[in-house]
């Protein structure tokens, strides 16, 4: 099926195609415009489709990935800063006004179907042809799935190489919920801006989605000036719903939790005391099956007996692990976060139009690591209950209607070396949420502390400024879209700018993020100007205290009735 030229066309000829590149999917031009030859961005050549003449002209795009000054002016003539290099170069009868040139490397993208994406004609470029700079125009058409304000459209910012707004970039809503994501970055880059204005996106009038985020910072609170705001109204009375949940507000019901919950809550357990545990939610299972609202109580009733034991005689006993269990579960009773009735029910959490902000950050690391393993295994099992019809519509976990979640700080909850409660459910999810409508986003500062699994799993990546040398090699074996090209961009990304790679886009791009509506909640503390502050303050109040009367001064000298003077 031959496909309708793209409209790349650009009056820019930069350069001449000098042959192949080191691979097949490689050519190599030269040029001596230094101007438009930066490292990721977008050129094309033109070819005929088939040899017969009548065949349509496809113009083949392709990303610049290397650049090489390979012919100059003598060292010597630019050592003295007293010399013009043009001069010289006059001089000598070089007439062109760029004496250098350059050998420049492009990866060949392809030609541009409608319907099928990017056709790769695996066919390098015959020598002498000419390449020339892409459009705006011509970009626009393809390097998004979707265009700003289309149903399903996440406009995230323009094309980083091209002037502010030439190039927007809006993001496939569906491809990014339902193959899940990962926000890539290291700290101060930008992370958690770009994923408000995502967030932003999902809740636009063009999308109205239902997010939940886990938020162990507290940063995303300021969501709520969504609520009311013209940019996120619409006509039919459309208006999103911001629920931020404090600490205190974080309810997770007990018979919602499984015996490994319950382990990493409590003090450290001995072998038996683990077994006898696992015994009583065996014993619990089997008297209390489908009852949602059995407690600590009903535990602690079926651990001693767990723990029973005849002696000699008949006589039943009770060992001596059940009385330790029972006190390790009442301390686990008195917790602020799970309750034997009290709970966050799917129902609560989602509902399209809807974020729902879970702020976490007074509670502990184990305590979140549960309320989110919870949380997750619940949202799973709800979609898929709803799915298969197994519920009805008055069931607290009845979601007919697919969810997103975002997880800040991922790499805490599910760290590559060490267990964790949420990992197990996230690996399951990431490989068989799709089919569920249950989409994950994974935001975290230290992809090398990820799980390798998990990271790998999410097939839109968003990627900024990573110094650390151990993250960025996680990066190439757990991100493969991105290209290793642009990955050698990565340290000198600075805050806000993106690599935009995956199913979410056409081409992994180069992309500076847009402007948030609402306020950014993580921004860094300006130390310095809060000790002036604090300096100032004091300075005022030292006046005001020697500018008292004396009555009160000689008071405040005193101590206990002893002069301090």
């Amino acid at each position: 099926m031959s496909a309708a030229p793209a409209s790349f066309s650009s009056s820019h000829t930069i350069g001449t195609v000098k042959g192949p590149g080191e691979n097949g999917n490689q050519y190599v031009f030269i040029t001596a415009d230094n101007r438009y030859v930066k490292i990721g961005e977008f050129v094309y050549y033109e070819v005929q489709a088939a040899e017969n003449s009548q065949a349509p002209v496809l113009q083949i795009l392709g990303k610049i990935s290397a650049r090489c000054l390979i012919d100059h002016l003598p060292d010597r003539i630019f050592a003295d800063t007293e010399i013009s290099p043009e001069a010289i170069a006059a001089l000598v009868g070089f007439a062109h006004p760029n004496p250098e040139i350059y050998e420049v490397t492009v990866d060949v993208i392809g030609h541009f179907h409608p319907a099928l994406g990017f056709m790769n004609p695996r066919k390098a470029p015959d020598p002498g042809t000419k390449v020339c700079l892409a459009s705006d125009q011509g970009l626009r058409q393809v390097l998004s799935k979707k265009q700003p304000n289309e149903v399903g459209a996440a406009y995230i910012g323009s094309l980083l190489l091209r002037d502010m707004d030439a190039v927007p970039i809006a993001l496939d809503v569906k491809e990014l919920v339902s193959t899940h994501m990962a926000i890539l970055a290291g700290t101060g880059s930008g992370k958690s801006y770009t994923a408000g204005v995502l967030v932003e996106e999902l809740l636009s009038p063009h999308n109205r989605a239902a997010v939940l985020i886990f938020d162990p910072h507290g940063e995303y609170g300021t969501l709520s000036q969504m609520r009311g705001h013209p940019a996120f109204a619409a006509e039919d009375g459309y208006a999103p719903n911001v629920k931020v949940l404090s600490p205190e507000h974080v309810k997770i019901r007990i018979s919602s939790l499984d015996y490994y919950d319950i382990l990493t809550l409590l003090p450290e357990m001995s072998d038996r005391q683990q077994s006898i545990l696992n015994k009583a939610f065996t014993i619990l299972k089997k008297h209390k099956y489908g009852d949602y609202r059995w407690g600590v109580n009903d535990l602690i009733a079926a651990v001693f007996e767990a723990d029973r034991t005849q002696d000699e005689e008949g006589n039943e006993k009770v060992g001596s692990s059940a009385p330790a269990i029972e006190w390790k579960l009442e301390r686990l009773a008195r917790s602020s976060y799970f309750h034997s009735f009290d709970h966050l029910a799917p129902r609560d959490l989602f509902e399209p139009g809807q974020v729902t902000v879970l702020q976490m950050n007074e509670i502990s690391q184990e305590e979140q690591q549960v309320i989110c393993a919870a949380v997750l295994r619940q949202a799973n099992q709800a979609r898929m209950n709803t799915q298969k019809g197994n519920i009805n519509p008055d069931d607290e976990n009845y979601l007919p209607y697919p969810v997103f979640i975002l997880i800040e700080e991922a790499h805490r909850f599910a760290p590559s070396h060490e267990p964790s409660r949420c990992k197990m459910i996230l690996r399951t999810i990431l490989s068989e949420g799709r089919k569920f409508g249950l989409g994950v986003g994974l935001i975290t500062q230290r992809p090398g502390k990820l799980d390798s699994d998990v990271l790998s799993q999410c097939m839109s990546q968003f990627i900024m400024r990573i110094v650390n040398p151990v993250d960025q090699d996680s990066l190439k074996y757990g991100v493969e879209a991105a290209g290793r090209d642009l990955l050698k961009e990565l340290p000198a990304l600075t805050k806000g700018q993106v690599i935009i790679s995956g199913s979410c886009v056409n081409t992994p791009v180069l992309c500076q993020v847009r402007k948030r509506i609402t306020d950014h909640g993580g921004e860094t503390l300006n130390a310095p100007e809060m000790w002036q502050q604090h300096f100032q303050a004091h300075q005022v109040r030292s006046r005001e205290i020697e500018q008292a009367p004396v009555v009160g001064r000689s008071r405040a000298k005193t101590f206990r009735g002893v002069s301090i003077e």
